[in-house]
């Protein structure tokens, strides 16, 4: 099995001299090519009265250029079938795309232009901030967002994770074109930038094209920013319900501080989730909340680790009269999860759903690539796939009940509630501009 893995001897990596990581491999019998990448240019650095900036900001990038049109950057990529799409995180801006082999270069030379040559037109600044403000406004109507947002702002106050990498209507309505281009000429550089090519391309070929292509990009005055944010703490236990006018379902997200990707208690944490709220039917507290109690639409956990460290939240849709017994359900598998040793073979398949799930990962190029960017961006190295069913196989009873006493305090928890209006000495105001947030 480890032969078909991608692994150093099978992954070609090479750093440009502007700063760019190509990432290579080559897969037989797919005539496609998928190319994946991210640049330190997300929202880290917007001011917080701008909130939503790097997002419309990327969301432009494929608008216009100084040599394309949005129709003609459109037309070019769907006369050969092709795709291309940018992302906006808080600290990256990520891209995708996909050709045929053949038309690798087509692909490559269109974003490349939309990353060094993007035109920001005014009449499309338009029409894209507007959509994205039609967005917000269904979010203020979608409990289940609504939720999300809630919790983000009370675990991260006053932190980039606690705010919203799309905005809000009143940070977002005020941003101009002038705006748009300030910021893309003071975080959009080729240093840091990493791209992954899977594909029937000889990845010497690649790196050529992938050069040709980006390898003369230079952005000395920009300053990507590589910087993490500080975890966070709690001194007690932090709650807010939203009133959601005119729905019948009530969602609520409740969770703690977790742990960054790098951590070296990851897998043990991803492992204590798996049996929480994610193996079969999510979890425990699937067989639980959900079949066994019947309180929950949906309920899962999961662990978002990354870059930073990141929430262990659980989250359920429910009827609102149900939301109080459902967090109690939560709770109740939270304490057990601390409280008893996980059965041997409970552990056991869980490890064994991680490790099976890797190759189904691994069956198309997208997946190839999305892992050879997460093994560049955390630093876990090209041979990371090798030793991935070990680090899984080895964490042990006592390893999961000791990350759900660490991490899984059943006193001290945030807790985010969006549905129906419960009266107004209940129903807190839902957020708005990132200074009316929880402190």
């Amino acid at each position: 099995m480890n032969g078909s893995l991608p692994s150093s001897e099978s992954i070609t990596r090479v750093e440009l001299p502007n700063g760019i990581t190509v990432l290579g491999y080559e897969t037989r019998g797919s005539p496609a090519q998928v190319i994946a990448g991210y640049l330190w240019a997300g929202a880290m650095d917007e001011p917080v009265e701008k909130a939503g900036l790097a997002y419309l900001t990327a969301a432009l990038l494929t608008h216009g250029t100084r040599k394309r049109t949005f129709g003609q950057i459109n037309e070019e990529l769907e006369s050969v079938g092709a795709q291309l799409g940018f992302g906006c995180a808080v600290h990256e801006v990520t891209f995708g795309g996909k050709s045929l082999a053949e038309d690798l270069d087509i692909l490559l030379d269109i974003l490349a232009d939309c990353l060094q040559e993007p035109a920001f037109p005014e009449q499309e600044v338009t029409r894209v901030k507007g959509q994205v403000l039609t967005d917000l406004q269904r979010r203020a109507h979608d409990t289940r967002r609504m939720a999300r947002l809630t919790f983000d702002a009370l675990l991260y106050p006053d932190h980039p994770y606690g705010r919203s990498v799309k905005g809000y209507e009143e940070t977002v309505s005020p941003l101009a074109r002038q705006d748009l281009v300030d910021y893309y000429r003071a975080h959009y550089a080729p240093q840091g930038m990493v791209i992954a090519s899977v594909g029937a391309l000889p990845v010497e070929e690649v790196v050529r094209k992938v050069e040709a292509s980006l390898g003369n990009w230079q952005a000395p005055e920009a300053k990507p920013n590589r910087a993490i944010p500080p975890a966070v703490g709690l001194d007690g236990p932090r709650r807010q319900i939203v009133a959601v006018e005119g729905k019948t379902q009530a969602d609520v997200v409740l969770g703690w501080p977790g742990v960054a990707r790098s951590d070296p208690e990851y897998m043990k944490v991803h492992l204590a989730n798996t049996i929480l709220g994610t193996f079969g039917m999510m979890g425990r507290l699937g067989d639980s909340v959900r079949d066994t109690q019947g309180l929950a639409y949906y309920v899962y956990s999961r662990s978002e680790a990354g870059l930073g460290a990141g929430p262990w939240l659980a989250t359920a849709g429910v009827n609102p009269a149900n939301v109080e017994r459902a967090i109690a359900g939560i709770l109740a598998e939270v304490n057990r999860l601390r409280d008893e040793a996980v059965p041997a073979d409970e552990l056991a398949d869980s490890q064994a759903y991680l490790t099976g799930i890797m190759p189904l990962a691994l069956e198309t190029n997208e997946g190839v690539a999305n892992q050879l960017l997460n093994m560049e961006r955390h630093g876990l190295g090209l041979d990371y796939l090798l030793h991935y069913a070990g680090l899984v196989n080895a964490v042990t009873v006592e390893d999961v009940r000791e990350m759900a006493r660490k991490y899984l305090d059943p006193e001290t928890y945030v807790l985010a509630v969006a549905g129906p209006a419960v009266g107004e000495e209940e129903a807190a105001q839902a957020p708005g501009t990132p200074a009316e947030q929880p402190a």
